[in-house]
């Protein structure tokens, strides 16, 4: 039975200083990788070693939809070490390589998760919030009223339990997600948005909704993570 290295991608791609240097000794020890993006899994593979050769390894896709478990499966079963590797981040955290998780806990394969920087816990780190009762709700609905419903619904469920709550949007959609925000939480509730983590352009602030409604931030199609807590 193959072994299974969780490999930390980069949340930034002027971030490579977070990566850890052990993460070439679990590349080194893999014959198979199965990426969420090829091209960009590569391009980092080389980044951390220029020795690394790409073509010595087998290279397969794990997207939300395309998840080969039948090959994922037979080269673990094969003796195959192999390496996930997310398109930015942890893999199994908000990520289709938990899928293959699954399958290698089934086979009660040995799996390796190894440090790297993770956007959720650094954000949460650096926010000032919660950080012993928090939840990670991933994306919110699209959809402007359901959006908003769901806010009012965070914004309550944070007040009564104390909890952090902890969500994502697509980039090209952050500046709608925080006017929505703005308009639908209570003036005291904290916010907190964290851009651009592990980047040169990083920035992370916690302000209540009233202090960000006076200094709207634009944040149109950088990586962000947003935090609330009600009081």
């Amino acid at each position: 039975m193959g072994i299974v290295y969780l490999i930390p991608s980069l949340l930034h791609e002027d971030g490579l200083e977070a990566m850890p240097a052990y993460l070439l000794t679990a590349i080194k020890d893999c014959q198979v990788f199965f990426t969420e993006n090829d091209r960009t899994a590569r391009r980092y593979l080389k980044q951390l070693s220029k020795e690394i050769v790409i073509d010595d390894y087998e290279w397969y896709p794990v997207t939300k939809d395309n998840v080969d478990t039948n090959t994922f499966r037979q080269k673990l079963i094969a003796g195959k070490n192999i390496g996930i590797i997310s398109e930015a981040g942890c893999p199994g955290v908000a990520d289709p390589g938990q899928q293959l998780v699954t399958i290698a806990q089934q086979l009660n394969a040995v799996i390796k998760p190894l440090v790297g920087p993770n956007s959720i816990l650094l954000a949460l780190m650096a926010s000032g919030m919660n950080g012993q009762q928090f939840q990670f709700v991933g994306y919110l609905p699209i959809d402007n009223q359901q959006r908003n419903k769901t806010i009012k619904e965070l914004e309550a469920e944070s007040q009564i339990k104390n909890c952090t709550q902890i969500f994502i949007e697509t980039p090209y959609r952050n500046n709608q997600l925080t006017e929505g925000l703005l308009k639908n939480c209570k003036a005291t509730t904290q916010l907190c948005i964290a851009v651009d983590i592990t980047a040169k352009t990083e920035w992370i602030k916690t302000k209540t909704i009233e202090q960000w409604q006076k200094e709207k931030p634009d944040i149109h199609k950088r990586p962000a993570i947003f935090l609330l807590l009600a009081s």
